[in-house]
C-alpha cells in the first residue's frame, strides 16, 4: 500500500506545482479580487445588468487579444488591429446599408475575409521585406486608418441602418451569455486547441522561443508567421463585424487607440512580449481584467486619469514579472546544465 501511495503521489505534487506556476493563475486571482472588493463596495456592480455589461465591454477586446496572441507567440506584433476593425466596421455598416436584404451570415464572411486581406498584407511585409512588425504594422496603422476616413469621411452608420437580428447578437443571451460574448469564448477555446494540440501551434512557441533552433528544426518560419498574421487579421475582422453589432454607431474613427489596449490585455494575460510562452486563455482573462478594472473604478468614481495609471501600471508588472521569470528559468536551465555535465 504504501508503494503504491508513492508511486501515486509525486504527480499530484506535479500537477499541483503546475497549477502553481500557471501564468493565468494571478490573473485569475487579480479578478476574483477586483470582482469582490468592487462588488462590496457596490452591490450594483454584480447586478443582472451590470454582469451583463461587463461582458459585453470585454468581449471585443478578448477575441482582439486573442488574435494578438498568435502574433506576439513568435516576437512579433500587430499595431494595426485597431485600424482593421475600425475598416471591417464600417464596411459592415456600409453594407447593410447600401445592399438590401443582405444575409448576416455573408456579412461575417466579407468582413472576415476583408480583416484576413489586411492581415495577409502585415504578414507579407514582415516576412518578406524582414523589417521588425513594430516598424511595419505602425505604418499599415496610419494607412489602414487613412483608408478608412477616406472611406468614411463625415459619414456615420448607426443602429438603425442594421436588421434587428444583428443587433440583438448583443442584446441576446444564451445560458445568460449574450451571443457574441459566446462567440468570443469560441474563438479562445478553438485557438487554446489549436496552440497545445497541433503541430502548428507548437511550431509558434518553437519559434518565439528560439527562431535559430526553430530553423535548424526545419521549422517554416516565414510561413507560420505569416499565417499567424493573417488569423490575426481574420479575428480583428470578426471583432470589426461584432463591434458594428455591439454599438449605436460605427465611421471614421472607430477602433482608434484600441491597439494599445489589445497589447495591454496580451501582456497582462501572461503572454510573454519577448515571445514563446503564454496563452489565449491567459489573453482573454487579461482583457477581462482590464475592462473589468474600468468598470469598477467607474462604478466607485474613480477619476478617469487613475484608471489609466492603473492600468500603465499593471502593464509594467506583468513585463517585470515576466522578465524575471524568464531570468529564473535560464538559471535553472544553467545549473540543471552544470548538474548533468558533473555525472
Amino acid at each position: 500500500m504504501s508503494t503504491t501511495t508513492s508511486q501515486i503521489a509525486p504527480p499530484r505534487r506535479s500537477r499541483l506545482s503546475g497549477l502553481l506556476r500557471a501564468r493565468e493563475l494571478p490573473v485569475s486571482i487579480a479578478l476574483i479580487a477586483l470582482v469582490g472588493l468592487t462588488y462590496a463596495a457596490n452591490p450594483l456592480f454584480l447586478s443582472p445588468q451590470g454582469t451583463k455589461d461587463l461582458l459585453l465591454n470585454a468581449t471585443i477586446m478578448i477575441i482582439l487579444a486573442a488574435g494578438q496572441t498568435l502574433v506576439i507567440i513568435t516576437r512579433n506584433i500587430d499595431l494595426s488591429v485597431g485600424s482593421i476593425l475600425g475598416l471591417v466596421a464600417f464596411g459592415t455598416g456600409s453594407l447593410f446599408a447600401n445592399v438590401e436584404g443582405i444575409p448576416i451570415w455573408a456579412v461575417f464572411a466579407i468582413g472576415i475575409v476583408f480583416g484576413a486581406v489586411l492581415g495577409a498584407v502585415n504578414g507579407l511585409l514582415v516576412t518578406l521585406a524582414g523589417v521588425p512588425a513594430l516598424v511595419i504594422t505602425l505604418g499599415t496603422l496610419y494607412i489602414f486608418r487613412g483608408v478608412n476616413n477616406w472611406w468614411a469621411g463625415g459619414t456615420q452608420y448607426f443602429a438603425d441602418d442594421r436588421p434587428d437580428a444583428f443587433g440583438g447578437l448583443a442584446v441576446d443571451t444564451l445560458f445568460g451569455f449574450p451571443i457574441i460574448t459566446l462567440i468570443a469564448i469560441v474563438v479562445v477555446v478553438v485557438l487554446a486547441v489549436a496552440l497545445a494540440g497541433t503541430r502548428a501551434g507548437r511550431d509558434l512557441y518553437a519559434i518565439g522561443s528560439d527562431p535559430a533552433a526553430a530553423r535548424l528544426f526545419g521549422i517554416a518560419i516565414g510561413r507560420r508567421v505569416f499565417f499567424a498574421f493573417l488569423a490575426n487579421g481574420m479575428l480583428a475582422g470578426l471583432a470589426g463585424v461584432l463591434y458594428a453589432a455591439r454599438f449605436n454607431s460605427v465611421g471614421a474613427t472607430t477602433g482608434t487607440g484600441m491597439e494599445l489596449n489589445v497589447v495591454a490585455a496580451a501582456v497582462v494575460g501572461g503572454v510573454a512580449i519577448f515571445g514563446g510562452s503564454g496563452s489565449v486563455v491567459g489573453a482573454g482573462l487579461g482583457a477581462l481584467l482590464l475592462t473589468t478594472i474600468t468598470g469598477a473604478l467607474t462604478a466607485l468614481r474613480v477619476d478617469k486619469f487613475w484608471q489609466q495609471a492603473i492600468v500603465g501600471v499593471l502593464i509594467l508588472t506583468a513585463i517585470l514579472i515576466d522578465r524575471v521569470a524568464s531570468i529564473r528559468t535560464a538559471r535553472r536551465l544553467k545549473t540543471g546544465a552544470a548538474s548533468e555535465e558533473k555525472k
